[in-house]
């Protein structure tokens, strides 16, 4: 199947439910978690900042991304009412001349890639030499991560497709293609179901933590 094909029916679930998906983020616990850590290395100001899977656009309005690309049109719709520029586009065929924007981001994203090794090389051709790249993903050694391969397993309509990472195949990945990480962070320590209360993160790394965000930048 070729890539083009495999998102029509990847992304498929989050057309059909982005009003669904999109209501998960309001008063949620979790997303506040996962904000504190991103706030902490966050870069604001720089502009033009792209986000690769976009989605409806909650963390895009949240940081200050004017541009957003999804392969789903319906979530696309929703982040537009939230004053992003969007395209239906995939991660693997950015539709951006190079270095050309000032900070990628790709939040909850990787795991859905189809071709995450092209996704990383795109976003290196289209940041600027003084941009940013951040990433925010679930590593698979953590019992978050363990949560969502099971939900997999098990067939849930949402994480059907997606594949996990640990944090050494994220660092290799970003080295790979010619990214230098400059600061990361971890958070999510309370376990799935058990969210009752606020966090904040701890600098670094920690692959069994729930939550990861990490800056790089152009080697």
């Amino acid at each position: 199947m070729s890539t083009s094909k495999q998102y029509q029916t990847n992304s498929a679930v989050f057309h059909q439910r982005a009003k669904e998906y999109d209501s998960w983020f309001d008063d949620s616990l979790l997303f506040e978690i996962e904000v504190a850590a991103i706030e902490t290395l966050i870069v604001r100001g720089q502009s033009p900042a792209l986000e690769i899977g976009v989605g409806p656009g909650r963390f895009a309005s949240k940081f200050g991304s004017n541009l957003g690309i999804d392969p789903a049109r319906g979530p696309l719709h929703i982040a537009q009412s939230r004053n992003i520029a969007v395209s239906q586009a995939i991660g693997e065929a950015l539709p951006f001349r190079g270095n050309s924007i000032a900070r990628v981001s790709l939040f909850f994203t990787l795991c859905f890639l189809q071709n995450p090794m092209e996704t990383i090389c795109e976003s290196h051709r289209v940041l600027k030499k003084t941009g940013n790249f951040i990433l925010g993903f679930v590593p698979a050694t953590g019992p978050w991560g363990k949560n969502l391969q099971q939900k997999k397993e098990n067939g849930h309509p949402f994480y059907e497709y997606a594949r996990f990472y640990t944090t050494q195949e994220i660092e290799a990945l970003l080295i790979d293609n010619g990214f230098s990480i400059t600061a990361s962070a971890s958070s999510l320590y309370q376990l799935p179901g058990e969210v009752t209360q606020m966090e904040m993160p701890k600098t670094g790394m920690d692959k069994n933590c729930g939550f990861i965000v990490l800056t790089a930048t152009k080697r």
